[in-house]
């Protein structure tokens, strides 16, 4: 089936809204955050525990999967659903954002990107028509077109190259693309400039894809500057498709987006902090190796009704974080990502309560005065 999206209701006073996205591995609840799972497994989940988080979208990264296990293994275990045992949704990111973060192990030009393999050493060259076939093989729900997101700072000239050169891959990936049953998704790119977010959004929403992601945030700006990057570009992209903003997954920034008229975030902010000691809660960041946990008998998060809250101490994750054991990443994993999914299924009901303005207000300053600066 192909991929279908509503919107179910929206707030008068802001731009959120709360939808529902359809795909053949299942329907999606709009907000939604969607945990990252790069090599084919969000670290040290099951897909039982994603489930259980609320999770119903996972990333992969084309990139990453074709240089390990490599792209024809997964295709003879019958695609990326089938040899990660996941149910729900997939979204596997192009490779696009490896431009950007391995910029010393990648050279670009029109026709790609040539790639040091970091694992290896060995070479790589993936076009955009190359990227889509192998997102047609992994057959994931969501693929995404080869994109070139420059970093924070850039000049204008720069980022203006980016656009042009995003414009036309995103045109090629669409040629190249062959799956009905995938949605292909396109990335807005423009840096921190209007004029240039304006013309990347008008030139492929005049190509009609089934969804916009919007690129290049969260790359090191200033979060105030993301926001206003995202007013002067969401209002842009077609009321009735799905909208992406990539890479953000703070609590705060969740609700920013959300009341900017974002549908789906992603981020390896929560289980990466996670394998660190730390955790979110609803009274800000906990760092679970301070010696201050040692004899707190309190659960990570007095609010929070997860399994490890109600199950085990400050002290005890405390203590399996010094001792080294896996079960402390698990456990604060687990949490990071039903703390986040949690907060979802809250703006989603405010929304449809008509309740949205409210709970922002609320819901901004205990987040400002906790997560603001992070």
């Amino acid at each position: 089936m192909e991929l279908k999206f509503k919107v179910i209701s929206r707030c008068k006073s802001t731009q959120a809204r709360r939808g529902l996205l359809e795909t053949k591995h299942g329907k999606v609840e709009t907000p939604a955050f969607m945990p990252v799972g790069t090599q084919g497994t969000v670290k040290t989940m099951t897909p039982g525990e994603l489930e259980e988080t609320g999770a119903g979208v996972v990333l992969g990264n084309t990139y990453h999967l074709y240089l390990r296990p490599g792209i024809e293994v997964i295709g003879r275990a019958g695609g990326l659903h089938r040899f990660m045992n996941w149910k729900g949704g997939i979204l596997t990111d192009s490779g696009g954002f490896q431009i950007f973060s391995l910029g010393g192990l990648r050279r670009v030009d029109d026709d790609g990107v040539t790639f040091q393999s970091h694992i290896d050493g060995s070479s790589h060259y993936l076009t955009p028509e190359r990227i889509t076939r192998l997102q047609n093989m992994l057959g994931s729900d969501i693929a995404m077109v080869l994109d070139q997101c420059p970093p924070y700072p850039s000049s204008p000239e720069e980022v203006r190259e980016a656009v042009e050169r995003t414009t036309r891959w995103a045109r090629r990936c669409q040629r190249a693309h062959q799956r009905r049953d995938q949605a292909l998704f396109a990335i807005v790119q423009g840096g921190v400039y209007k004029e240039l977010r304006k013309r990347s959004a008008l030139e492929l929403v005049e190509m009609d894809f089934p969804g916009y992601a919007v690129g290049g945030l969260s790359v090191g700006e200033p979060k105030e500057l993301m926001y206003r990057t995202l007013e002067d570009t969401v209002p842009l992209l077609p009321e009735g498709k799905p909208r992406y903003l990539m890479g953000v997954g703070s609590p705060d920034a969740l609700l920013e987006g959300v009341s900017r008229g974002i549908d789906l975030f992603d981020s390896v902010l929560p289980t990466r902090i996670a394998r660190n000691g730390r955790v979110m809660t609803s009274r800000g960041y906990l760092n679970m190796r301070n010696a201050v946990y040692a004899g707190d008998l309190a659960p990570l998060d007095p609010e929070c009704s997860c399994f490890v809250c109600r199950s085990y101490s400050r002290a005890y994750i405390r203590h399996l974080f010094n001792a080294g054991e896996v079960l402390a990443l698990r456990l604060a994993t687990f949490h990071n990502l039903y703390y986040l999914q949690q907060l979802m299924r809250r703006i989603r009901e405010a929304i449809s309560a008509g309740r949205f303005e409210e709970f922002y207000a609320r819901q901004k300053a205990v987040l400002d005065q906790y997560y603001g600066g992070a």
